[in-house]
């Protein structure tokens, strides 16, 4: 599909600056909040005003447009600045429709984050957002991929990016998604209980069809919409079919919910007695564009040959050239990601 040349992070362990992801990070109340860094590259007049959701994302975009010049930008969102748009329609009925602020309302939109990097860069070329809740960046990757395939020469900025909004939480804690009692991101796999941890976070890549100094080539990817194990399995073994090759690493979003672990048990029974199986959400949490994080830590892994110990199910390979990413969200939405080594 593409080349991944450079790569920026923000969640909950050392993923932006310094990357350190041998110690595990541990949650609090439940939550997984993403570790904020200093923001040297967005203008301090605008940081100021921004929510958290579209400091991370152009926090991550910045980081690598300070020395990149790129085509069109291509952000993935599930919820773009939610906290922003609660506190909006908390204003129109506190001011009874009166005289409101529209900062919280510009900042709100789904496409803030990527109409702010294209400000802020004056960036005239393409620019989209996508939403599609749980394969929100995987739609981008696909865009990317198909303006890629029109524009040989190009390069683009593509990226995912989600907040823990207050209310919005209660919400889907109410919904049975988020666990009510207390656990811990480190005792996250254990035990036999319904809901997870809740998450967020932002990684942003700089793609193209250049292998000259790329860190990973992102193979292919499929998406699959069923609550059917047995039909995600057979989607997972054509996808595999149709990229033949030794997976090295099976990379899976197993988030702690004993109804959604039937999809992982039996797409993992795919896999060879030589493939490491690894997780990633007790390090990132589940929200609905973490699968952005978890290529960016697929490319972390090709680059670095290694992997946190944290991070392993079975098996510890020593090398690794192909990485598997399966998502799953909700039992409804299920994504496939093949990730090579240049």
């Amino acid at each position: 599909m593409f080349y991944i040349h450079q790569s920026s992070c923000i969640s909950h362990q050392p993923t932006f600056n310094d990357v350190d992801l041998e110690d595990l990070k541990p949650s609090e109340n439940n939550l997984i909040h993403a570790i904020e860094p200093k923001y040297e590259n967005v203008p301090l007049g605008q940081l100021r005003r921004m929510g958290r959701a579209l400091r991370m994302g152009v926090g991550t975009c910045m980081k690598l447009l300070g020395t990149h010049n790129v085509n069109g930008l291509l952000i993935g969102t599930a919820n773009g600045g939610i906290e922003d748009s609660i506190m909006f329609l908390n204003q129109i009925h506190d001011y009874e429709e009166g005289r409101l602020t529209p900062t919280a309302f510009v900042q709100s939109t789904y496409n803030a984050i990527a109409g702010m990097v294209g400000m802020i860069t004056v960036n005239h070329g393409y620019n989209a957002t996508h939403v599609h809740r749980a394969l929100a960046f995987e739609n981008v990757v696909l865009d990317a991929a198909m303006l890629l395939k029109e524009n040989l020469d190009n390069s683009y900025l593509i990226g995912g990016v989600d907040e823990i909004s207050v209310k919005n939480h209660r919400l889907v804690t109410l919904a049975g998604w988020y666990r009510k009692e207390p656990v811990s991101n480190f005792d996250l796999y254990k035990g036999d209980a319904a809901g997870t941890l809740s998450g967020e976070g932002a990684a942003m890549f700089i793609v193209s069809n250049k292998s000259e100094g790329a860190t990973a080539k992102l193979k292919n990817l499929k998406m699959v919409n069923s609550n059917d194990e047995k039909f995600v399995q057979e989607q997972l073994s054509l996808f595999v079919k149709e990229n033949p090759g030794k997976i090295d690493l099976f990379l899976q979003g197993e988030n702690g919910d004993n109804r959604l672990l039937k999809y992982y048990t039996t797409c993992e029974s795919l896999m060879s007695g030589e493939t490491t199986v690894a997780r990633f959400k007790h390090a990132f949490g589940e929200f609905q564009t973490v699968t952005a994080l978890a290529l960016w830590l697929s490319a972390n892994v090709l680059q670095t040959q290694k992997i946190a110990q944290h991070f392993i199910k079975k098996n510890s390979a020593t090398e690794f050239n192909r990485i598997l990413i399966y998502n799953n969200y909700q039992g409804m939405q299920h994504s496939f990601m093949l990730v090579e080594r240049v």
